[in-house]
């Protein structure tokens, strides 16, 4: 009874004062989690000085080291040989699991006649190779949990860090990947490939251009139904003990990050807080109910995750985004990725494109294809041979691989930084806050301190 009380006062006034002037220290050690989340607000002070923009030396091969090959690993690791020599090498390769280390060495033995160095058999064979002094960058590609750590000891290694998604899900990362990337001075990227969508840099070029006039909302989503992969694919079901055990939005990015970039998130504005509320759970409960005996997760029931988690972000400028995450029902597959001005309205699966002025409904083919050809990215007909060969989610892979690298090659700032990986990735945490505490606003860190207001270009429109 007095956890409930307690529930509904918290509840009632933090919807009451929106969470943007409620002063959290009046709740100061009656919850954990009260506690947590001020840490998360405050940050750390500055003691280094922010990598936003930041530029290296040239550096002609990129010396690459890869952690984890399992499915995404490997493909990243074919990508990245595709580039080997004329502008990286793979020096060494990483898994716990010597039978994934063996693969990838006798691919890159076959493709390249490259012999490279592999670390495997021991939870921390990867701090070894991380150590050498013959890494310029080490690409992580592990369980959700390992992202943080493994970024944040890669770059006290003095390595750049490429890092799949979510960069960290611990609010206690987030403050820590900022600072470790700002006292080591090194790059710290998200590897969020559907920025590099041609879809969705369709969509950026067109907000670059004019075309939607003043922003106001946007919708993004990760909908994919994993349920049959979540019980039988993922190594030690590292996956689907996510979901057993947390609520909240726990895979935003794919959806989130592009819209983010449409809408210059740290480029002019920023997250300012979100509401979250999920579902109730019945999907994989009742999967579970015809899974063969012996199965770990047959008849499970205590699952933490609802079917569907919405997410409501307002941005310092006023603007909304809907972010929605599901992964267990039939729902077909779709980010979304919807966007609202002014004077145009687009919205994906299928894409589709609506301009003021141009009757109410959607534009006919023909028009929708002049806008394709009139704004289409430049980067998608430059490497059209190369992405056609290799390709990777429709060629969006190969196009991450190849800018991560370029970048590199000519000492220029890499198109996202720990800024954006973090801000992205915090949509996890803060909405299971907001779950957890009755669908309460929840404020955003300002992880930039302040720099948010600065305008600036993301690299990939500099082409």
């Amino acid at each position: 009874m007095m956890a409930q009380k307690r529930r509904n006062f918290l509840k009632n006034t933090l919807l009451g004062g929106s969470l943007l002037s409620f002063s959290w220290p009046a709740l100061a050690g009656t919850n954990a989690m009260e506690k947590k989340y001020q840490r998360l607000i405050d940050g750390t002070p500055q003691n280094a000085k922010s990598v936003m923009g930041l530029q290296v030396d040239p550096i002609k091969q990129v010396r690459l080291g890869f952690i984890g090959i399992g499915s995404r690993g490997m493909g990243h690791l074919k990508l990245a040989t595709a580039l080997v020599p004329e502008k990286a090498t793979i020096a060494a390769v990483c898994d716990i699991r010597p039978e994934r280390v063996k693969e990838a060495a006798d691919y890159l033995q076959k493709e390249r006649k490259l012999k490279v160095d592999t670390y495997s058999g021991e939870e921390e064979s990867w701090k070894e190779m991380v150590a050498r002094d013959d890494l310029d960058l080490v690409i992580i590609s592990t369980p959700w949990e390992d992202h943080a750590p493994m970024s944040i000891y890669s770059m006290r290694q003095g390595k750049h860090v490429a890092v799949e998604v979510p960069a960290a899900y611990k609010t206690d990362e987030l403050w820590e990947m900022v600072d470790t990337a700002e006292e080591m001075r090194r790059n710290c990227m998200m590897m969020e490939n559907v920025c590099y969508g041609d879809e969705e840099l369709w969509v950026l070029q067109m907000v670059q251009e004019g075309v939607f006039g003043t922003l106001t909302y946007g919708e993004a989503a990760y909908i994919h139904n994993l349920r049959e992969s979540l019980f039988n694919r993922y190594y030690d079901h590292w996956r689907i003990k996510h979901i057993l055990h947390r609520t909240g939005n726990l895979y935003p990015t794919h959806g989130l990050g592009p819209v983010a970039q449409y809408m210059d998130i740290n480029r002019g504005d920023r997250f300012a807080h979100l509401v979250s509320m999920s579902s109730k759970e019945a999907s994989l409960s009742e999967s579970s109910r015809e899974l063969p005996e012996g199965h770990p997760y047959k008849n499970i029931d205590q699952i933490a995750h609802g079917d569907m988690n919405n997410s409501l972000i307002k941005t310092e400028l006023g603007r909304t985004i809907l972010v929605q995450h599901d992964v267990v029902t039939p729902r077909p597959y779709s980010r979304i990725n919807a966007l609202a001005g002014t004077k145009a309205y687009h919205e994906g699966y299928p894409s589709r494109l609506s301009i003021n002025g141009k009757g109410h409904e959607w534009l006919d083919q023909e028009a929708y294809e002049e806008y394709r050809r009139q704004y289409r990215h430049p980067v998608w007909d430059t490497l059209k041979a190369e992405i056609e060969k290799y390709g990777g989610h429709g060629g969006m892979d190969f196009v991450q691989m190849y800018r991560l690298i370029d970048c590199f090659n000519k000492g220029l700032p890499l198109d996202m930084d720990v800024y954006d990986g973090v801000a992205w990735s915090a949509v996890t945490p803060l909405s299971a806050i907001s779950v957890e505490l009755g669908n309460i606003p929840v404020k955003f860190p300002d992880f930039t301190r302040g720099k948010w207001q600065r305008q600036r270009k993301l690299g990939i429109l500099n082409l």
